[in-house]
């Protein structure tokens, strides 16, 4: 059955990042580094999400390192169902509104209502694995002058 086309404000523009849940960054990032040779490009806090995250970026994306700073955070509890591994997949889009208006015009389940600041100053939202073959999806909108059009 053929779709209406996505319009271009919610069309994906490239992968973002593979985010990974891990116990603790400096332990896993050593693999990264060693094994993958990627080099570590940031790491920060994200209090609002009790998560300390790493990027290691590859090619036209990155790697994220999720470590929780709170056994009952989303990561927290993630580790603690699942153990470590791939958390979500991230596409970059030109605006995480028009995406999630879009995915709840499909009748998609979403995770978040509304854009929400996440890590490197993006906004960003999630879509519900139950919604997307089990996979949690994020939209990601870079900061303006981030490389994306102004």
């Amino acid at each position: 059955m053929a779709r209406a086309p996505t319009p271009p404000n919610m069309a994906a523009r490239k992968v973002s990042h593979i985010g990974i849940a891990v116990r603790s960054i400096d332990s896993t990032v050593g693999f990264y580094q060693g094994v993958l040779g990627l080099p570590l490009e940031h790491v920060e806090d994200v209090p609002s999400q009790h998560v300390r995250v790493a990027f290691l970026p590859v090619g036209d994306t990155r790697v994220e390192l999720l470590e929780p700073t709170k056994a009952d955070s989303p990561i927290g509890r993630f580790l603690e169902k699942r153990g470590e591994g791939v958390h979500h997949l991230a596409f970059e889009v030109d605006s995480v509104e028009a995406a999630l208006e879009g995915a709840r015009g499909r009748g998609l389940k979403l995770v978040d209502n509304v854009p929400r600041a996440g890590a490197r100053g993006c906004m960003v939202a999630f879509l519900h694995p139950s919604s997307c073959h089990g996979v949690l999806v994020e939209f990601v909108e870079e900061p303006r002058g981030a490389g994306r059009p102004q």
